[in-house]
């Protein structure tokens, strides 16, 4: 009997039925990389989600939809966990990593609109209709594009938060990130006025990608899991990573990505923005990605940048990859970001008071 069938591995993961349909995904990709695996899933509750009556950063914390699962897994209750890695710190609690990224579905946040505006654009609704989001960085990017709207904040899970764009009357659209829309099967309701362009909205750093925690000392977990990883998204989850570590400090505020990576090119566009979507400071660069390496040559020691483990073939790429997105921070912050995000710091700290 192999080591995979004597041992069960415990999957943490949140309750919502978004969270336990990319859970499943996960263990379907899993099984199909080790048939005879045991694994048993752990749901449960986050601060993010038992906490509905405020908008994400008026509750002050980064790691709302992380803390508890990762409280878990530090105490040995579970043996990994399944994230949208868009909810995930660029911190992480000391002894654990993000051991592997699943293949990146949609990037783009889309917009769902009112059953009465379908297939209208933001740009045609009528002034002052009322887009329903929670996202800093969404609110003062769509400011800067389309100041006629009003903005407010709609929380619960994307069930609640469809139910209440069609029948609470208050909504004229809800901006969604693009992939959770598709895995909940909503395909429908996507038609194309409404995915958000880059010039229209950087996306979240890890939006559309799936990540797995472990302990790092954990090597049963890892060498269960790490064929899960895909080498693109790896790539640019890395940069992606490295960029916001570099300018956030504990507190929610407008940051916003683009990565590309073709043909061993990654570039990478990132911006800030003050709350009101006034001001932006953006910084865009590429660099060739060195590909798959022979597995015993890669730097000793190397601390990651973006809190990430992975197969050491692919060391180096994520080494080049994490330079690149922290190059790009610190010509940000070079050329006055900190000063815009400092303010909205300042900003959110009293809304928390």
């Amino acid at each position: 009997m192999s080591d995979m069938e004597e041992t069960v591995v415990r999957i943490g993961t949140r309750k919502s039925q978004l969270a336990m349909i990319q859970t499943h995904s996960v263990v379907d990709a899993l099984r199909e990389i080790h048939p005879k695996a045991r694994i048993e899933i752990v749901t449960m509750d986050t601060i993010g989600d038992r906490v509905l009556d405020k908008a994400l950063p008026e509750i002050g914390q980064t790691n709302l939809f992380t803390k508890d699962l990762e409280v878990a897994l530090t105490d040995n209750k579970i043996d990994l966990i399944v994230h949208s890695l868009k909810d995930v710190p660029s911190t992480l609690p000391e002894g654990l990593a993000i051991a592997a990224i699943g293949k990146r579905a949609m990037t783009a946040d889309v917009v769902l609109m009112n059953p009465k505006h379908r297939k209208s654009k933001l740009s045609d609704l009528p002034q002052n209709s009322v887009i329903g989001t929670s996202s800093l960085r969404r609110i003062a990017q769509l400011k800067r594009r389309f100041p006629h709207l009003k903005f407010e904040n709609v929380r619960g899970n994307l069930n609640t938060r469809l139910k209440k764009l069609d029948e609470s009357g208050i909504y004229d659209a809800l901006v969604l990130a693009g992939a959770g829309v598709v895995r909940m099967g909503w395909q429908e309701r996507i038609d194309q006025a409404s995915e958000l362009t880059p010039d229209e909205c950087l996306y979240a750093i890890g939006q559309g990608a799936l990540g797995i925690e472990i302990r790092k000392n954990d090597k049963k977990t890892f060498s269960l899991i790490s064929a899960y990883t895909d080498f693109d998204s790896l790539v640019c989850n890395a940069a992606e990573r490295a960029f916001l570590r570099f300018l956030d400090k504990g507190c929610s505020v407008p940051i916003g990505v683009y990565t590309e990576f073709t043909e061993n090119k990654l570039k990478i566009t990132g911006a800030v923005f003050s709350l009101d979507g006034s001001k932006r400071v953006q910084y865009s660069d590429e660099c060739t990605i060195s590909g798959l390496n022979a597995k015993d040559d890669c730097e000793s020691n190397y601390e990651s940048l973006s809190s990430i483990l992975c197969p050491s073939e692919m060391c180096n790429s994520l080494i080049e990859a994490e330079r690149l997105g922290k190059y790009v921070a610190e010509m940000i912050l070079k050329n006055h970001g900190g000063e815009v995000l400092a303010e909205a710091r300042q900003i959110m700290k009293a809304h928390q008071k």
